[in-house]
């Protein structure tokens, strides 16, 4: 399956899918509509005589089982790419018996993926890896789940000896901006468990996430000439700044790990005389995430006091820990586990910090654990991702559909 995979990938690379957070359509890209459009005449190619495109670019497909009373299951990826880096023109590289050491990407630009700042990739050593040129990213997150996907169901039409329920396949637009299950139709899907194929590194197993909110600040100033300002001048930056210094720094992204929670400034514009911040609030145990909304809100509250009134807070919920409705069929993570072992995969379950479909899905009703796809280094110009690993990846799903063959 390696050249399979590995062909497939590089086609689907060239579509660019990057997701545009300013357009409010489904999808936001046109060019996420082209490559559904190209995996629906794909997947019929392959004999899924289901398959197809819905007006918002979900993409859905069933392979027919062979044996009869197992469940039916899915596999989900998205379609589109991070908007943090652009996806258009993708330039991939592929280093053979990659010696673990730096990569110079592009020394033009002075582009390079470092194993001081990458440590992650000595674990890639004497593997295959697609790169980048250092210019885009290279947009494994998340064509690899997708091509591991359609690789594994390629294999499974061609040995019909090996024995699977019903499967379905479904691909999603618009992720990476956070609305990739808004408009997933769960009961067409028709699947009672799935797996997003949209972790990182070989092994990766995931069933809990961040519960999660975003918050956009609104700071109203009031401008006057600098010259004559005293006692009239209120500037929003120096309240956005103000703000910023009430939550703590050990609470950052960039200081915590594994089950450590944070507040993340994401985004701030402004001037004197209005200012905007948009932060998002993430944590895994639910008791302490809405502490985290309460700090928040206490912290706007004095602020408030003490410029009477001037700033605006929207909080809003994104989504939750899936832990809460996996953990009732923990059965659909042993069984990967299983399947891992079963296929020489040394299993890495560890949680997401972050969050995927899956998180919204299994709050509709799915539970969709999260599985690795074999990159590293997402949404940046240093994304890679092994061969070997992307192989792996499709052989685990192959054995994950035959193991089901086991629950009645």
């Amino acid at each position: 399956m390696k050249e399979k995979v590995l062909e497939r990938f590089l086609k689907y690379v060239a579509f660019d899918t990057t997701a545009d957070p300013k357009n409010s359509n489904c999808p936001s890209s046109e060019g996420q509509r082209v490559f559904a459009k190209y995996l629906v005449e794909e997947l019929k190619g392959l004999g899924l005589e289901d398959a197809n495109v819905d007006e918002n670019s979900y993409v859905m497909a069933t392979l027919k089982g062979n044996v009869e009373g197992v469940p039916t299951i899915g596999f989900i990826s998205h379609l589109d790419t991070a908007p943090d880096v652009t996806g258009k023109d993708v330039k991939p590289r592929i280093i053979e018996n990659y010696d673990g050491k730096d990569i110079v990407l592009n020394e033009e630009l002075n582009v390079v993926t470092s194993t001081k700042d990458y440590p992650e990739m000595k674990t890639l050593a004497g593997q295959d890896i697609i790169v980048t040129d250092g210019t885009t990213l290279l947009g494994a997150d998340d064509k690899a789940g997708i091509a591991e996907i359609v690789t594994a169901i390629e294999y499974l039409v061609n040995n019909p000896e090996i024995k699977h329920g019903d499967i379905k396949i479904g691909f999603t637009p618009d992720e990476e901006v956070g609305r990739g299950a808004d408009l997933f139709d769960v009961e067409k899907f028709g699947a009672k468990y799935a797996y997003t194929i949209d972790g990182g590194i070989l092994g990766e197993l995931q069933y809990e996430n961040f519960n999660a909110a975003a918050a956009t600040i609104t700071i109203q100033g009031r401008n006057v000439h600098p010259g004559s300002a005293k006692n009239k001048l209120v500037n929003a930056l120096h309240i956005a700044a103000e703000i910023s210094e009430m939550f703590p720094a050990s609470e950052r992204p960039e200081t915590t790990e594994v089950y450590e929670g944070f507040y993340h400034l994401n985004d701030i514009n402004g001037n004197v005389e209005s200012a905007t911040m948009i932060y998002i609030i993430r944590d895994h145990d639910k008791a302490k995430f809405e502490e985290r909304k309460a700090f928040m809100t206490s912290a706007i509250e004095k602020i408030n006091e003490k410029y009477e009134g001037r700033v605006k807070l929207d909080l809003n919920d994104q989504y939750y820990n899936m832990k809460e409705k996996v953990e009732p069929v923990k059965f659909v993570v042993d069984i990967v586990e299983e399947a891992m072992k079963e296929t020489e995969i040394a299993p890495l379950i560890v949680p997401i910090r972050g969050g995927t479909d899956g998180a919204r899905l299994s709050f509709m009703g799915l539970p969709c654990p999260n599985i690795f796809t074999g990159g590293l280094n997402f949404h940046s110009k240093n994304e890679c991702i092994s061969v070997q690993a992307m192989e792996k990846g499709a052989n685990l799903i192959v054995k994950i559909a035959e193991k089901y063959t086991e629950v009645k």
